[in-house]
């Protein structure tokens, strides 16, 4: 009798069921805070949701779980970058009118994206 092990990981069917149903609970939730306004925390919950999907998507469906350990280290350590990344330039953006007024306008005020809010403001559209 021949003691052949495979290379490959077989997953539960029950697994993929769990990981499935968080993949869809994490989708209601995104939708759920996208309705209430929690200033500029919408981006970081919506962010911090949308890196736990893609983590478990990663490590169940791609079987980085069940891999060479250090390919999940380096993928949640390239995850963690470029949320470092993201957040940096989030500060930088969101605080630039604090040193430049004329940072913190519309790089165009003439542009048809904002004809929407002059007629509103009570402005002359084109």
């Amino acid at each position: 009798m021949s003691t052949h092990s495979s290379p490959y990981h077989i997953i539960p069917f029950k697994t993929y069921i769990t990981v499935f149903t968080a993949l869809l609970v994490l989708t209601v939730v995104t939708v759920a805070v996208s309705f209430v306004d929690l200033g500029s925390y919408n981006l970081v919950i919506a962010m911090l949701v949308a890196s736990i999907k893609a983590s478990l998507v990663a490590m169940f469906f791609m079987h980085l779980y069940y891999d060479n350990k250090l390919n999940l280290i380096i993928f949640l350590t390239s995850l963690l970058f470029l949320a470092i990344f993201i957040i940096f330039i989030m500060f930088d953006t969101m605080t630039r009118d604090n040193i430049y007024k004329i940072k913190a306008g519309p790089i165009n005020p003439s542009a048809k994206i904002y004809d929407n809010q002059k007629s509103s403001e009570g402005g002359t559209g084109h």
